[in-house]
């Protein structure tokens, strides 16, 4: 399986020549792509996509792009190393401190650092994309009531200076792992139920040769809870979709290997 920040590294290179190497814009008016978390930052790929945010050169360039490449390449970004857009910003940062600290913290963080996942961090963001995000906020161009609300108190020389203060923040990394390949995963899985699947023993399940739908079907329902195990509920929480998909896949692919157990008289 391919490594998804290998993937998404490969994908982003459509995406430098307007918000430059790595997700660093340097070209005034084009957002910074590093310190987002993936959540947030498919959700907005998507709302260019479907045409909810209006941007035709994105929405163009989005078109052919699958959900697996977009959660790929967010998280190639997620886990570049977090700077700022290397563009010029005017405006008060002092006045931009206060504004921002009584307007945008509590959803935003403090600094612009954000503590949500589907909230966007602000710290290090290129200052026109900033205040232009702003402006479509308070005409609704950009469509969010909360947003809207917030935005329509503020005037464009607070928006200028907020964004010179947040343009000036230093962006942090969001709270994201790189996940594990089906190799790491199938390593864990191992320990306990044999070598590439093969128990021996007769209290935890063989996995090796059985059908791909039948594991996909036992891992979904540790995954929900349907099927109650402390150990497994703990594993299989942090499974994703397609980590469910390619586990199943590759342990269907294992040679089973029979094993016979010997129950032995007490005491011997």
């Amino acid at each position: 399986m391919l490594d998804p920040v290998l993937s998404g590294k490969a994908a982003s290179t459509a995406c430098a020549g307007c918000h430059g190497d790595g997700g660093i814009s340097k070209i005034p008016g084009m957002p910074n792509l590093v310190g987002l978390d993936p959540k947030y930052f498919v959700a907005a790929l998507k709302a260019y996509k479907e045409g909810q945010r209006k941007d035709d050169m994105m929405k163009s360039s989005l078109t052919s792009v699958s959900d697996a490449t977009m959660n790929s390449i967010a998280l190639y970004f997620a886990l570049a190393t977090p700077t700022r857009a290397q563009t010029p910003a005017q405006g008060d940062k002092a006045k931009g401190k206060t504004k921002a600290a009584a307007a945008c913290a509590g959803c935003h963080g403090d600094e612009g650092v954000s503590s949500s996942a589907a909230t966007p961090s602000l710290a290090g963001q290129d200052a026109e994309y900033f205040a232009a995000a702003m402006r479509h906020y308070k005409s609704g161009a950009r469509s969010d009531d909360t947003m809207k609300g917030v935005a329509a108190g503020i005037d464009d020389d607070a928006i200028r200076d907020m964004a010179a203060y947040y343009a000036n923040q230093q962006p942090k990394a969001p709270n994201v792992r790189k996940p594990l390949s089906t190799e790491e995963w199938a390593q864990r899985c191992d320990r306990c139920h044999g070598l590439n699947g093969n128990s021996t023993d007769p209290r935890l399940a063989a996995l090796a040769g059985q059908r791909i739908d039948y594991l996909e079907k036992v891992l979904n329902a540790y995954r929900t809870g349907t099927r109650k195990s402390a150990e497994m509920s703990a594993m299989s929480n942090v499974l994703s979709e397609e980590d469910v998909k390619n586990l199943a896949a590759h342990y269907a692919r294992q040679r089973a290997r029979a094993v016979v157990f010997v129950t032995l008289p007490g005491g011997r």
